[in-house]
């Protein structure tokens, strides 16, 4: 189970120099926070030099503290018209600090203006604490600072990226000595990079003979404010004794990407791209975005609790996180889709299911700006209406109309779009490092180095799988009339949903009916649906709802109303979400292969996919697409290794692979 955060605890010390009681030890020099950063860190490793004229630089650090190494990256980084062009910062962080904290901290230790506005900006985004990685941009892009907020020693095997440049800075060997074990350094040289520096405050002897053990180079250099040495060093091990290598860039001859299918999926794609300066034709085969699932009136957003935090409650934590930042990032643009900011309650289906709820909140140390557990007259006088039971309250979940949010991301990739709606993408077909797509009649629609499944139920038949089943689910939505529910001010989840939209009526679903092709509304659907909502909201089976809820008065009353769409599940009910593989090779490979990981499968050179979200594609489609173009790019990923692999398209061919399925 996920170990809950400990936050730091801000305390100065007489000199003003901010103290860690828990370590026993100060956070930097009182000669100048800044100016530290500067020599051990930036000097240390070459910086600025060393990320000239390259495209990608990323840095890792396995103490974020107070963010002063980053700053002092960052500002230096906007001084050099050399820069690279994209800045990863990646930061491990076992005690992160309140937002209230940080900004005390660095009204207190921040002279430069020029740091002073980029303080502000990094303490204006700082996340939630909530254990896991969160994935902040600064710079429309440019610099990227992803913190991981947990225990180092079970975060960093968790990291896949490649570093150019450590920042050993967690605190003195002798106060923290988990930061510096073999174990850490080890986990370093899995993803350095072949030309890759570090450099520490420490010179100790242990951290010395660590990093050399690792496969780090080290030497003496002059320490900080009169303290006689610091290490800084280079990766050069002496034999390659890494199964993977770290990630790199794909090598295509020009950025340009075809994405097929313009829903949530699709456009969250070409926003990602799009903002990393890649060209994107959107390939649809209705004539405007959002047509099917993705073109419901509304849909609700939310993380995921359970007992035991499992991986579907880790991803779709980590998407809602992402998600809410990406939103409020296109709304700063001027591209704002219309969206709930009220919160969400999620109503227990028993008493023992509310208990459970808060269970397992206090268990996980959830901060209440994230969920809190409610009673049921609390969550009565958040929702404007009675409810049945207690259960929990998101104070950052809502709603939003998904066909909005697709106009708003389509927007924002600007000339770098290319739209081509009305078209049917009938088959694909790779010559050298093209891919093209054709129609039914055989005509080229689009060519590029890169396609991405984005297409639902139809994205393994066009990709030519045969081991990566999806099925689909009919879901049918009512439309409950004014008034019925006019107190409603919260989307309220449970045993069904319930969403008030914004003319006055109520947003009822949804049926879940596996392998059900049936487009027409059916009356039999509509009373489930209300069936369900009244479960959560009595008022509903009390004599107020009127509306007709007998199959033989709706067939002859046009009161509710409705729509159906089809999602697209896996059986895990996790999405398809990453390269896919290339498994015509994996086949013929596969005595090799019975013992394989993720890693070890051939994947097919610039195929990707991004589907079978099922009712969960408005807090997994910005993060699947922001981990997509981090894979194309070789930058950092944005979740956890382990996460990543759960919803990579090829797990139920390696499942097939392991169980020698191809005997």
């Amino acid at each position: 189970m996920t170990a809950s955060l400990t936050p730091a605890k801000l305390v100065f010390r007489t000199d003003g120099t901010p103290y860690s009681p828990l370590h026993d030890d100060v956070y930097h020099s009182a000669a100048g926070a800044f100016a530290q950063a500067r020599h051990v860190f930036l000097q240390g490793n070459a910086l600025p030099e060393r990320w000239r004229a390259r495209r990608v630089f990323s840095v890792l650090e396995t103490g974020f503290g107070l963010g002063v190494n980053f700053l002092a990256t960052w500002a230096h980084w906007r001084a050099d018209p050399a820069r690279c062009e994209r800045l990863h910062f990646v930061s491990i962080e076992k005690h992160p600090f309140s937002q209230a904290d940080l900004r005390t901290a660095h009204e207190a230790i921040v002279a430069d203006a020029s740091i002073a506005k980029l303080s502000r900006a990094l303490v204006d985004a700082w996340p939630m604490l909530v254990p896991g990685m969160h994935r902040l941009e600064f710079e429309n892009g440019h610099v990227t600072l992803t913190l991981v907020f947990g225990d180092a020693q079970h975060t960093l095997p968790s990291l896949w990226m490649r570093a150019d440049a450590f920042y050993l800075d967690g605190f003195a060997p002798a106060k923290n000595p988990d930061l510096w074990s073999p174990e850490v350094f080890r986990s370093l040289t899995r993803v350095a990079a072949d030309d890759a520096t570090f450099a520490t405050y420490s010179s100790a002897g242990d951290v010395k003979r660590g990093l050399t053990q690792a496969g780090f180079e080290c030497r003496k250099v002059e320490g900080f404010a009169g303290k006689r040495a610091m290490l800084v060093g280079r990766f050069a091990p002496r034999w390659r004794v890494r199964r993977y290598e770290p990630p790199v860039a794909l090598s295509v001859s020009e950025r340009h990407a075809i994405v097929i299918g313009a829903g949530l999926a699709g456009c969250a794609l070409t926003e990602r791209l799009a903002a990393r300066g890649w060209h994107i034709t959107l390939l649809e085969r209705h004539h405007a975005a959002a047509r099917e699932a993705s073109g419901n009136p509304a849909g609700v957003f939310h993380p995921m609790l359970s007992r035991d935090d499992s991986v579907a409650s880790r991803i779709t934590r980590a998407g809602f996180l992402y998600t809410l930042r990406r939103w409020s990032m296109l709304e700063t643009s001027a591209w704002r889709p219309a969206r709930g900011s009220e919160g969400l309650l999620q109503i227990a289906e028993s008493e023992d299911e509310a208990r459970a709820f808060a269970q397992v909140l206090a268990a996980l140390g959830y901060p209440p700006e994230f969920v809190i557990p409610v009673s049921r007259d609390d969550a009565a006088r958040i929702a404007g209406v009675p409810v049945a039971r207690g259960g929990c309250y998101f104070r950052h979940g809502g709603w939003v109309d998904p066909a909005q949010l697709c106009a708003a991301q389509c927007a924002s990739a600007g000339q770098r779009l290319e739209r081509r709606y009305g078209v049917q993408a009938a088959r694909i077909e790779r010559s050298g490092d093209q891919w093209t797509v054709f129609d039914g009649a055989g005509q080229t629609l689009a060519r590029a180095p890169v396609v991405i499944m984005a297409n639902a139920h139809d994205a393994a038949r066009l990709a030519g799988l045969n081991h990566a089943p999806t099925r689909s689910v009919r879901g049918q939505l009512t439309l409950v009339p004014n008034g019925t529910l006019a107190g409603l001010r919260v989307p309220v989840i449970g045993e069904g949903y319930a969403v008030p939209l914004a003319e006055g009526s109520t947003l009822a679903g949804a049926t879940y009916d596996i392998d059900d092709p049936d487009t027409a509304l059916r009356a039999e659907a509509h009373i489930e649906n209300i069936e369900r909502v009244a479960q959560m909201l009595p008022s509903l089976a009390d004599g107020s709802m009127r509306v007709p809820i007998e199959a033989g008065e709706f067939l002859t009353s046009p009161t509710l109303t409705g729509r159906v769409a089809f999602r697209c599940v896996t059986s895990d009910r996790l999405p398809m979400i990453g390269t896919l593989a290339d498994e015509t090779a994996a086949i013929a490979d596969a005595a090799k292969l019975r013992g394989a990981w993720p890693r070890d499968l051939p994947r097919a050179s610039g195929l990707c996919g991004a589907f079978a979200f099922g009712s969960r594609g408005l807090v997994w489609a910005a993060l699947g697409a922001e981990l997509i173009a981090s894979q194309l790019e070789g930058e950092p990923w944005p979740i956890e290794r382990e996460l990543a692999e759960a919803i990579d398209p090829a797990r139920f061919l390696l499942r097939a692979l392991r169980h020698d399925a191809f005997e």
